[in-house]
């Protein structure tokens, strides 16, 4: 995993953030693995508040991955992405596919941004760093356990510079345990989770084995957590004017986004197996073919199932003393799902969709992404946004703007807004710098030593 919450490469990170009245900062850094660093700073803007409120000082630090920073920007947070001069963030390199000359990958994942390059592994780059933890609120960092202690990073030290400083550590394992030392990669995770154990068809049935969930399901659940951590050690802090240390491990968030399935084992013993996509909890809840295709169905109660049967044209189902329940559903699903797929296969998914939807029978399409973008609710929605790019993201790209989705958070008085495009590296680096109050010829005598890019 890399600790930006998305991908297979290690990264490592270290977000500085500031937050009060008026800002909010985060630095982030790159590869533990590695010599490369990346680095985030965030501050919330005064005219949308949504963040900043939740602050008392003028600054935190957070050393956390994308899927935070996305999170903490869109709700109106100024995120300076800070990276190693000359390389940056590694997904700035991954792809295909590529818009222009930039990595899809960096730029779905870095709206809302600004990007400062600095080293701090040198000297003068921690003498930076220290000016912003002084100030910050919180920080967040993915290195290997340990990692950060010889640049004097580590949580005790910087507890006794900012006692305020509220601390969130990501790894791979945690920081206590025989595998702390160990990289995390979500693919790992998702291995060694068991989720990879549920995750496809079972091994008798063509096309069986275990499968990865499709995106970095792990990466981007232990950023949603650490962001709620962080948000409730805040509050924590407005009681008692302390900071913290959090740690948080992608094993131990893995473990627990398995859910039910964990419960199931936990308290009966039985280990879960593989089923495709039917629920082993529920029935009929899975896909089911049709005259042109597939479609979902997802019935989850008595009710919703006498009504799928009157529609399909097969009333004696819902009376029938072996689908008389869930549980029998279930017990009995070998019978019933076959002879439901003889019914389904005798309408198109769009005419089977028209039949159930006013009757209150969950169904749908099964899409793939670009057929998801292209749906009435998406469109409706507004799920898809553009951004324009700065002229100096233009000049390079030679591309004029960039689609994400949009932020899922739909507050009614403070929602997120988009403010700033994916930023080119090192592109406001002599701005954060003066807004430290670095005069121009100390940020010159800082590039000339290449501290700073």
């Amino acid at each position: 995993m890399r600790h930006q919450f998305h991908g297979a490469a290690r990264q490592t990170r270290i977000d500085l953030v500031h937050a009060g009245v008026d800002q909010f900062t985060e630095i982030p850094h790159l590869l533990a693995q590695r010599e490369d660093l990346v680095y985030h700073l965030v501050h919330g803007p005064a005219d949308h508040q949504v963040i900043q409120h939740a602050f008392q000082r003028q600054q935190a630090v957070v050393l956390v991955g994308v899927a935070l920073d996305e999170v903490l920007a869109d709700l109106g947070a100024r995120v300076i992405k800070v990276e190693h001069p000359g390389t940056g963030d590694d997904t700035r390199q991954w792809g295909p596919p590529f818009v222009g000359t930039e990595s899809a990958y960096f730029l779905s994942v870095n709206r809302n941004k600004e990007s400062v390059s600095l080293d701090f592994k040198h000297t003068g780059g921690r003498d930076v760093l220290a000016r912003l933890v002084a100030r910050a609120d919180v920080l967040v960092e993915n290195f290997k356990v340990g990692g950060l202690a010889q640049y004097g990073l580590d949580y005790a030290s910087l507890k006794a510079l900012n006692p305020r400083l509220i601390y969130c550590s990501v790894t791979g394992f945690g920081q206590d345990g025989p595998y702390a030392p160990r990289a995390g990669y979500d693919l790992m995770i998702q291995a060694m989770s068991g989720m990879m154990s549920i995750t496809g068809r079972a091994d008798e049935v063509p096309g069986g084995g275990p499968l990865r969930v499709g995106v970095a399901l792990t990466d981007l659940f232990t950023g949603v957590y650490a962001c709620s951590a962080i948000l409730a050690a805040i509050e924590v802090r407005h009681r008692t004017g302390e900071g913290q240390h959090i740690d948080m491990a992608l094993l131990d968030v893995g473990m627990a986004i398995l859910a039910n399935q964990a419960g199931g084992f936990l308290n009966t013993g039985a280990v879960p197996q593989r089923m495709g996509n039917s629920h082993p909890s529920l029935a009929p809840y899975q896909d089911f073919p049709t005259a042109d295709g597939a479609m979902l169905l997802a019935i989850g109660n008595d009710g919703q199932f006498a009504r799928f049967c009157q529609a399909a044209g097969h009333p004696e189902w819902a009376t029938d003393a072996r689908y008389a329940s869930n549980t029998l559903r279930v017990q009995h699903r070998s019978v019933l799902i076959p002879a439901m797929e003889a019914a389904t296969r005798t309408r198109s998914t769009a005419a089977w969709i028209a039949l159930l939807e006013d009757k209150a029978v969950p169904c749908g399409a099964i899409n793939d992404i670009g057929q998801a973008f292209a749906d009435e609710q998406v469109l409706s929605r507004a799920l898809r946004v553009s951004q324009p790019l700065s002229p100096a993201t233009t000049k390079q790209s030679h591309i004029e703007s960039i689609a994400s989705v949009a932020s899922p958070l739909r507050l009614g008085a403070t929602p997120p807004v988009l403010h700033r495009a994916p930023p080119m590296l090192g592109e406001h680096t002599d701005e954060v710098l003066a807004g430290l109050g670095l005069a121009a010829e100390a940020v010159a005598g800082l590039r000339a030593q290449g501290v700073v890019g």
